[in-house]
């Protein structure tokens, strides 16, 4: 009986370490710096698009409105 259970640990124990030694592989780093890093994330950001200006009329209107109103109110203090 204690044979038995002695082959149980020693292979529970063997399945553990090959876990361990698995679960240290993936903690590998393909970058040397954080600069690197940040560089390959928005080169690949840039790649898909995620940088591309809007060009949304409601903005150039809003800040046309702005202008325009700062304008006035220049003009009327003045």
């Amino acid at each position: 009986m204690s044979r038995s259970r002695d082959r149980g640990a020693r292979a529970a124990l063997l399945s553990l370490e090959a876990d361990a030694a698995s679960a240290r592989g993936g903690f590998g780093c393909l970058f040397w710096t954080s600069d690197e890093y940040e560089t390959a994330l928005i080169t690949e950001r840039r790649a898909q698009g995620r940088y591309g200006r809007s060009q949304n009329p409601w903005q150039v209107l809003a800040f046309t409105a702005c202008a325009l109103l700062v304008a006035a109110l220049a003009a009327f203090l003045h």
